[in-house]
This record gives C-alpha cells, sequence and structure tokens, in this order.
C-alpha cells in the first residue's frame, strides 16, 4: 500500500511539474532535462513542451454563497490548538521553554492545519469514518504539521538574519542564533515524538518525507540555475520542497488514518500539492504588491535576501538584464532596486497570479472526485481564498 500510494503521487507529481514548466513559453525545453531521474515513466523523450498558456477555468473564481468556510468547520477540531502545541513543549528547561514557545502565540493563521482538518473530515465523510480514534489521530497529524511549519519559521529567521515575522521580534534578534536553532530542533524533536506516538508506520514515513523536503528544499534555496531554462524547474521542485510538501504530506497522512486506498491518498496528496504550491506562488507575488503591514515583513524582502522568485523569473524573459542579477543574487548596490522596478515594468506578476490560479483549478479537480460535503466544498472555497488572499 505505501509503495503504491508513493508511486502514484510521483508519477502525478511528474506529469504536473512538466505541465507547470511549460507554461514558461520556453519552446526549446525538452522533457529529457527535466525528467532526469525518471524519463522513462512517461517515454516522452523526444517531444517537445506545448507552450501554449493553458486556459484557465473560473471554478476558483467565485465559490458558492452560503458554504462555511473550512476555518469556521472546523474550528472544534482545532480548539486548543496552540495551547495542546506549548504544552507538548512544556517538558525542558525554562529558557528553551520560552524560545520554543514564542511563535505558538495564537498569533499565526493556522493555515495547514486547517486546511489538514477539512481534508481528514472530507475524507472521513467520503468513507463513512466516524471513529474517535481516527478524528483523533488525525487532530495530531494537523498540530504535528503546524509544529514543523514553526520550527522551519525559526531555522528560516536565523538564516535570513530576519528582524522581525508576524510584526514581532524574531527568535534570533531576542535570544540569538545558536539558541534559536536549538529550539526549532526542540520542537521538530517533539513533534517527531508525537508522530511515532501514532504508531502508524506509513503515516511517519510520509511526515518524515516532509522534514526531508525543508531540508533539500532550503539547501536548494542557497544556489542558482546558470542555465535560464532550468531555473523555473529550480524553482518550483524548491518551492514543492519548502512549502507544498508539509501540506501535501499532511492531506495523504489524514487519508491514510482515514482508510483510504491508494487512489484516495493521491487524490489528497495532489490537493496538498496543488494548494501549497498556489500558496507559495502568491506568496512571491504579495513580496512585490501587499504592504509590509499586510505581510508581516518588509516588502522585496526575497529580492534583498537574494532569491529569484516567479515574478522575476518571468520578468527575466522580457528583460534578459536580469539574468547577471539573478546569477549574483542581487549582491550589488541597486540590483534589488532595479529587478523590482523591472518586474513592475513586466508582466511577471500577472503570469505568476494566473500559474497560481491553475494549481488552484487542479486542487478543486481533485476534490471534485469526493463525495460532495460541506467540508468538500470548504475545500474548494479554500483555493478561493489562497488564490485572493491579501496577507
Amino acid at each position: 500500500m505505501v509503495a503504491s500510494a508513493r508511486i502514484t503521487n510521483l508519477l502525478a507529481y511528474t506529469s504536473l511539474t512538466v505541465s507547470r514548466v511549460s507554461y514558461l513559453g520556453n519552446g526549446n525545453l525538452r522533457y529529457h532535462w527535466l525528467l532526469s531521474r525518471n524519463t522513462s515513466l512517461l517515454q516522452l523523450r523526444s517531444k517537445q513542451i506545448q507552450t501554449a498558456v493553458p486556459s484557465i477555468t473560473s471554478n476558483v473564481s467565485v465559490p458558492k454563497e452560503n458554504i462555511p468556510t473550512a476555518d469556521t468547520l472546523v474550528r472544534p477540531d482545532l480548539e486548543g490548538l496552540y495551547e495542546d502545541i506549548r504544552e507538548g513543549l512544556n517538558n525542558t528547561q525554562p529558557d528553551l521553554r520560552q524560545i520554543a514557545q514564542y511563535y505558538f502565540n495564537g498569533e499565526g493563521k493556522a493555515v495547514r492545519p486547517v486546511i489538514t482538518m477539512c481534508m481528514a473530515r472530507a475524507i472521513n465523510y467520503h468513507l463513512d469514518q466516524t471513529s474517535p480514534t481516527v478524528i483523533q489521530k488525525q487532530k495530531k497529524i494537523a498540530q504535528i504539521a503546524e509544529m514543523i511549519h514553526t520550527a522551519s519559521l525559526v531555522h528560516d529567521d536565523v538564516i535570513d538574519i530576519a528582524d522581525s515575522r508576524r510584526s514581532r521580534p524574531s527568535v534570533n534578534i531576542l535570544w540569538g542564533q545558536k539558541k534559536s536553532i536549538i529550539a526549532g530542533d526542540f520542537i521538530l524533536s517533539v513533534a517527531s515524538g508525537m508522530l511515532a506516538r501514532l504508531q502508524n508506520q506509513q503515516v511517519i514515513v510520509l511526515l518524515s518525507q516532509v522534514l526531508a523536503d525543508l531540508v533539500q528544499g532550503e539547501f536548494m534555496q542557497l544556489g542558482a540555475r546558470e542555465n535560464t531554462d532550468e531555473r523555473f524547474a529550480h524553482y518550483s521542485e524548491k518551492t514543492f520542497k519548502k512549502t507544498a510538501s508539509l501540506i501535501a504530506y499532511s492531506c495523504q497522512a489524514v487519508s491514510v488514518l482515514s482508510g483510504a486506498d491508494s487512489t484516495l491518498q493521491s487524490i489528497a496528496f495532489q490537493y496538498g500539492r496543488q494548494l501549497g504550491m498556489a500558496f507559495q506562488l502568491v506568496d512571491d507575488l504579495l513580496d512585490f504588491i501587499a504592504t509590509s503591514a499586510q505581510v508581516g515583513k518588509p516588502v522585496a524582502a526575497d529580492l534583498r535576501l537574494g532569491l529569484a522568485t516567479a515574478p522575476v523569473l518571468f520578468a527575466a524573459q522580457k528583460f534578459p538584464e536580469l539574468n547577471p542579477l539573478i546569477m549574483r543574487r542581487f549582491q550589488e548596490p541597486g540590483d534589488a532596486e532595479t529587478a523590482f522596478r523591472l518586474v513592475l515594468r513586466s508582466d511577471g506578476l500577472q503570469r505568476t497570479k494566473e500559474l497560481a490560479r491553475q494549481y488552484c483549478n487542479d486542487a478543486v479537480t481533485q476534490v471534485a472526485q469526493l463525495t460532495p460535503s460541506p467540508y468538500q466544498q470548504a475545500l474548494v472555497t479554500l483555493a478561493h481564498q489562497i488564490l485572493h488572499r491579501m496577507k
């Protein structure tokens, strides 16, 4: 069952990666460079990627009226989420406890727990799964997902030398880099213990993959691709590992606990993956168009960190002079300002939004296969909310 589900996910992930990179408009690209690991799976080595922009349907434009939001539906399931996490982090030295609990003050959006529990409830409805034990374990997955995510934020703030998070001083500013790194590790260790106590081998394997992906994604973010044709593939893979992997595997994990077969597990995984990719694309978009008060961090922060995100990569197709700036990670005086200006002059922001819309549409297509329920409809609404969010 584990192998079957993961092979299904790999095939779907590979196919969707191809379709997304095709949107870049690079007609000279070949499948063989993108699918360097297992090209034979698709037998498409000699074909060119189609460069036409896929049609954009309207299924995430206007959600159905009078449908409760996912947050409203699963609020009872997530009541006490942060209190429970803080309680789990209690059993340590006072200083370490204070640092580890700092970001669990209830001010986070809890996006990942909401998505995870809404998927859990939708799958449960589909399978007529009503076991209280199953539901409690699914709640624990939502809690673990938030802990993994927050630990990654702690480590990100250290790597990025961030001075704020959610409009508050970052942990590394308050306690320094060394203690912050240890606190992030502690959060992950406690989450790993919770995961082990679920005593489900497949779920442990799935969420362990998330940890591996986070590390690899962060490492990929430290590098850049000289070949312009490979940059978006690199960016997409990095985005999956750093952002979408946690959502995708958390959704699959709760479906496993429901008793889902490999097909249903793949639906849960793909919904989480597509939504996660869209979430990051919108985040990259907001870095250019939202105010610092809205996003809780300085505008154009990614450029100042040397990161070429989707809007920049799209803009570079119109303004090739961006390429040397990307390669030197915007480190010379004026680089970030120049890149910001060229992105705004290009169609990079529009194309990023359209690509995010495609991912959201794909997510909606996945959950359309589930039995209609308030939770299934809320998953559709979630796609709309993520596409149009401003923070």
